[in-house]
């Protein structure tokens, strides 16, 4: 494994079944993790997933009938140049992550109306404006 020790960060209050979700996430992309890399946190869909660390974005796109072909598309923070956040509203449930990158173009991410997209975009504002 590239690092011995993996820190996760976990917030006080998250529910014992995320924390379990996020702690598979993480021993999936384990390796790809540089020293000093911190997951701070991840969202799934069906087979689908994206992991937010202090460093980059990492989404995790599972392809083939058994699930054990993954794509990983890494995103530095420090390619970003704007980003956009739609929250959720009355009707429409879901809202949605907006990153736009130098070279790499426009990225979306949609969540569930549970999803704190606040909170992410507060995470990402905090790495990508230093």
């Amino acid at each position: 494994m590239a690092n011995d020790k993996i820190k996760v960060v976990l917030h006080p209050g998250k529910p014992v079944l995320k924390i379990l979700v996020l702690v598979m996430v993480v021993l999936c992309i384990a390796a790809l993790l540089i020293p000093g890399e911190e997951v701070i946190s991840s969202y799934t869909a069906v087979r689908d997933y994206v992991v937010f660390t202090n460093k980059r974005v990492i989404s995790v796109n599972v392809q083939g009938l058994t699930g054990k072909k993954k794509d990983y598309t890494s995103m530095p923070y420090s390619n970003i140049v704007s980003f956009s956040v739609e929250t959720a509203g009355v009707l429409d449930l879901d809202s949605e992550l907006d990153l736009f990158f130098s070279a790499l173009g426009h990225v979306r991410f949609e969540f569930t109306g549970a999803s704190d997209v606040v909170a992410i975009s507060r995470c990402i504002a905090q790495y990508v404006l230093k």
